[in-house]
């Protein structure tokens, strides 16, 4: 079952409209959301980052769309794919309404989400060999586009396609001054030491819910020091460890880079912690 616009229906009979914005133009914004016994982790950064998002793309945000009303409208998917007592991945998308060709005919927008299974409740560090590379075909403008959640994700599909041709299990983006931005499907943190460091939003990467997550927590323990910072593909290679986040798998180590190899003792050390974090939200 799928909810458009608070009609559910059937997921394998829901069809949009061919002149569909987000479809021909990318003229959409989505969040991936984590769903455990109808709690939302981290629901109000997500919704504020998207009325953020919303407003930079200057979509019409409809009165309706307070917190409490799109957490039902999450919520109800989630409970007419009976996921009510399993962990959930939720995909909120939000698009301009039809019409126009660049230029819309309306701001106004409609909504559609969906909601699939996951198959533990919290967070899982998994320790399975998980090798990357730098994907340098194309890159990351830095400026705030880059930096909102939105459909167009074609050098993530390419980078992913790339990765998978040649045995890795993710990317690393760049942007043109070859700084490292972020991973295919996360934000990037780079640990030595006590010291973690993960780069800038003004670098281009995503402003990850996760990635706002770990800054705080890791800000609050002693036994780190956390700087946001450009990160120089050099690094890489002097790093003690390296982890990527994101909003469904919390924290995945990277085991390689090249000829290194790495340890994944901080993310172990932080992912009990984020689990806290995550129930007491």
């Amino acid at each position: 079952m799928v909810n458009f616009n608070g009609n559910l229906g059937p997921k394998d009979t829901f069809s949009l409209a061919f002149g569909n914005r987000g479809f021909r133009y990318g003229d959409s914004l989505f969040e991936t959301l984590r769903v455990v016994n109808e709690k939302i982790f981290f629901w109000e950064d997500h919704y504020l980052r998207l009325m953020a998002s919303m407003r930079i793309l200057r979509m019409e945000i409809p009165m309706s769309f307070s917190m409490e009303f799109l957490e039902e409208q999450i919520l109800s998917v989630v409970r007419a794919n009976n996921l009510t007592k399993a962990p959930a991945r939720v995909r909120l998308t939000v698009f301009r309404n039809e019409g126009g060709l660049y230029l819309p005919l309306t701001n106004e927008i409609s909504f559609v989400s969906e909601a699939t299974p996951l198959e533990t409740p919290f967070y899982v560090l998994q320790e399975a060999p998980y090798e990357v590379e730098l994907f340098k075909d194309f890159y990351v403008n830095p400026d705030m586009l880059s930096t909102l959640k939105t459909n167009n994700k074609i050098i993530n599909v390419v980078g992913s396609v790339f990765a998978e041709e040649n045995g890795y299990q993710n990317c690393l983006l760049l942007n043109h001054a070859k700084q490292v931005v972020e991973a295919l499907n996360g934000n990037i943190f780079l640990v030595k030491g006590n010291k973690i460091k993960t780069p800038p939003t003004k670098d281009g990467c995503l402003n990850g819910v996760l990635r706002k997550r770990m800054i705080q927590l890791i800000g609050k323990l002693d036994a780190y020091s956390l700087e946001e910072a450009s990160i120089s593909p050099f690094e890489l290679q002097q790093a003690d460890e390296l982890f990527i986040t994101n909003a469904i798998v919390g924290i995945q180590p990277v085991s390689k880079y090249r000829k290194k190899e790495f340890d994944t003792r901080v993310a172990r050390d932080l992912v009990g912690k984020l689990n806290a974090m995550a129930r007491l939200d």
